[in-house]
């Protein structure tokens, strides 16, 4: 044990120790029983990183029965086969092995990393974990105690509010529209039943994903696959419809006793597929994505000193696309910092942005690209993303290129076309001076 041990630490050491490959080679395998997936050859140490995602996640709960997906994936290293809770997780240690399992509205990931001389062992625990699952009645006790902790916490906390009160006004009548954690009353009310349920709704092979990077060639990867895949059902349940988002431009207050207002904001976005979305992506780079240098950063924060931070990003999910952003800020500045964020949408809206600003933006953006592949398991999340988006395979060598090539007349037109800060909504969570819950 003290052996394997001792390898697992040197491997992860050497991965992290890697510098960033100029290229990454991705090869695409097609297993035996034509399971697909892509791969990275990384032979210098004896460990593979591989990656399971399902499309569809915590939106394929059915109806009356939101955060069984959401239980069922914290059940996943609760037991399976022959082994209870306690053996299942003395098995995965004594192997040296990880497994990590996470549900978002979108998709299912099951992530192991696995060390060469255990991969068999490895795949058959995860095998089991995916085909024979167990959900014993103590294990799920324990789980739902858990969640139904988290969503009290949940219940307290102003961000958790305010991004709960936006969905609900953006997706209106879709599975989006609601946590996937569920509600305490849906998830006190789930079975073990409701969990097999579960399991049957997102694991099936019409909506896998496959990654894997490490010390492992194509065909030892397309036994794995067929081994650890080939039994899956051909299909699970049906995806839900689009969502139509909806929310009107304003502000709503949600009354919460804080000295400190937390405040999400957005409208209607841009899909991950559409020709323009690069250019808007660089576009909310200078408005406020993440640096210091962004003018909502320097706007709000810097010359104002109304926050600690405020930021914009697009949320491009597989059923609608939100562009949004945040802040925090005590209640009687809070007021001053939404209209900063209002007027600085409508400049950038009306005047575009500096050559400067597109340089420092473009110059950010392919610098830190390389700095994400600082191991197997990224470099395998990195490729699953890249598949589920529907990215082509030479993705992480063209998208530097891609960012380049975004002009200054690009950023003025999709700013034009794609910021509206007519609709722009607001959720202020707090007790704010000077604002109360408004519709455009």
């Amino acid at each position: 044990m003290k052996h394997l041990r001792l390898i697992w630490a040197t491997a992860v050491a050497v991965v992290l120790a890697l510098p960033v490959q100029a290229e990454i080679k991705i090869q695409e395998v097609v297993s035996p029983g034509g399971i697909t997936a892509w791969l990275v050859e990384e032979h210098s140490i004896p460990f593979t990183a591989l990656e399971l995602r399902f499309r569809g996640g915590t939106s394929l709960d059915a109806p009356g029965k939101r955060g069984a997906i959401y239980l069922m994936s914290g059940l996943l290293e609760e037991g399976s086969g022959d082994l209870n809770a306690q053996e299942y997780a003395r098995a995965v240690e004594s192997l040296a092995a990880s497994f990590a399992h996470d549900a978002r509205s979108d998709s299912m990931s099951l992530s192991s990393r696995f060390l060469t001389e255990n991969r068999d062992q490895a795949v058959d625990l995860l095998r089991d974990t995916l085909m024979k699952p167990r959900f014993d009645p103590d294990a799920l006790e324990r789980v739902r105690a858990q969640v139904l902790s988290g969503l009290k916490s949940d219940a307290k906390d102003p961000g958790a509010i305010a991004g709960r009160t936006f969905a609900e006004a953006a997706y209106e009548d879709h599975p989006y529209e609601t946590d996937g954690k569920g509600t305490t009353e849906s998830v006190s009310a789930l079975t073990r039943d409701d969990m097999f349920a579960a399991h049957r709704a997102v694991f099936a092979r019409d909506r896998l994903y496959v990654s894997a990077v490490g010390d492992i060639t194509p065909e030892e990867l397309g036994e794995l696959l067929d081994r650890l895949l080939g039994d899956l059902p051909d299909t699970g349940v049906a995806f839900p419809v689009k969502a139509e988002v909806a929310i009107p431009g304003g502000v709503t207050v949600v009354d919460y006793d804080t000295p400190q207002s937390t405040v999400m904001f957005g409208h209607q976005g841009i899909d991950r597929d559409d020709d323009d979305f690069f250019a808007v992506y660089v576009m909310n780079q200078i408005l406020g994505g993440g640096s210091f240098e962004s003018r909502l950063m320097t706007e709000v924060r810097e010359k104002r000193g109304l926050t600690y931070g405020v930021y914009s990003y697009l949320v491009p999910k597989d059923l609608a696309s939100l562009y949004m952003g945040s802040v925090a800020s005590s209640n009687d500045k809070v007021a001053e910092a939404i209209k900063v964020i209002h007027d600085e949408w409508t400049h950038m809206a009306t005047e575009g942005v500096t050559p400067k600003e597109l340089e420092d933006a473009k110059t950010y953006l392919t610098g830190a690209y390389p700095l994400r592949f600082d191991g197997n398991g990224q470099i395998a999340g990195i490729m699953v993303g890249m598949q589920i988006q529907g990215l082509p395979i030479d993705y992480i060598a063209t998208r530097n290129d891609r960012i380049n090539a975004v002009s200054l007349e690009d950023i003025k037109r999709v700013a034009r076309e794609w910021l509206k800060p007519d609709g722009l909504h607001f959720v202020v969570v707090g007790r704010p001076d000077g604002l109360e819950t408004t519709t455009n």
